[in-house]
């Protein structure tokens, strides 16, 4: 049950391209949007869509798959735990961020709703 502790598991739709950056020699990164889709009825009994949008950051080798498979409107699932930071951006406001440390990632070949 220690695995539980900080886990998220999400499956869903790549908003954007991967964004790479590289550390040194051997560390790199890549951040990405995923959307996730919730459906239900809504009051008048119509089917609705409520989307939200997930941070993930990819590392390692993980990032280099993330940048070279994939693409806008890819379907992925991930597992990995939330991470909160905050920084300060180039106007001088502190932003608060929450994203996912993805640490198994799987592409699904379905394709956007």
């Amino acid at each position: 049950m220690a695995s539980l502790k900080n886990s998220v598991r999400l499956t869903g739709f790549v908003g954007r391209a991967p964004e790479l950056k590289t550390f040194g020699e051997n560390k790199n990164l890549a951040r990405v949007s995923l959307a996730t889709n919730e459906r239900y009825r809504n009051e008048q009994g119509e089917w609705a869509t409520n989307t939200q949008w997930h941070h993930l950051v990819f590392w390692g080798r993980q990032a280099a798959f993330a940048e070279k498979s994939l693409t806008k409107g890819s379907e992925i699932a991930v597992e990995g735990k939330l991470v909160n930071r905050q920084y300060v951006d180039k106007d001088g406001i502190t932003r608060y961020v929450t994203e996912v440390n993805v640490k198994e990632v799987l592409q699904l070949n379905r394709s956007p709703e």
